[in-house]
């Protein structure tokens, strides 16, 4: 079943993958899609690189753009924060509703896996900055309260 996503125009896209849309992936982006589910690299690739995702959602979506006489710049364009969120969840959702029954649970656990190991990560990083912040703070309080030169101290 296809998913849709948003992007920050109002445009609505639905991301359908089959063997045709993972064929012209790998023309257009010279990307292979079953990489994500052999071992390979490309599921840390498209993690870090928005401009590599973006270019495979495009691709994903050229019939529809084309249609609509969208641009591959036009999209990007269109493309940054909750977009990329949003784009990436429908991606990966119908990815593994593309593969057979014996597959998806599978596949479906190491995505959620994934997820689940990214939000703990956020969680760990948010309080780990809290603490960096809280001590930077305390920091500049100590150095408030001391003499800002080496002069000695008045005389009585």
């Amino acid at each position: 079943m296809a998913k849709i996503f948003g992007d920050n125009s109002g445009r609505k896209w639905t991301v359908e993958i089959n063997v045709g849309a993972i064929k012209r992936v790998r023309t257009l982006c010279g990307v292979d899609l079953l990489e994500m589910v052999s071992g390979g690299d490309l599921a840390q690739k498209m993690s870090t690189d928005p401009v590599l995702l973006c270019d495979v959602l495009f691709a994903l979506v050229k019939t529809a753009a084309d249609a609509a006489a969208v641009t591959d710049e036009d999209f990007g364009r269109a493309m940054a924060g909750d977009a990329i969120a949003d784009a990436t969840q429908a991606f990966l959702d119908e990815l593994v509703d593309f593969f057979p029954r014996s597959r998806r649970g599978l596949l479906r656990k190491a995505i959620d896996g994934m997820r689940d190991v990214e939000e703990k990560g956020l969680v760990l990083a948010d309080k780990k900055l809290d603490l960096l912040l809280a001590q930077a703070s305390a920091d500049l309080l100590a150095k408030s309260g001391a003499p800002s030169t080496n002069s000695p101290a008045p005389s009585a």
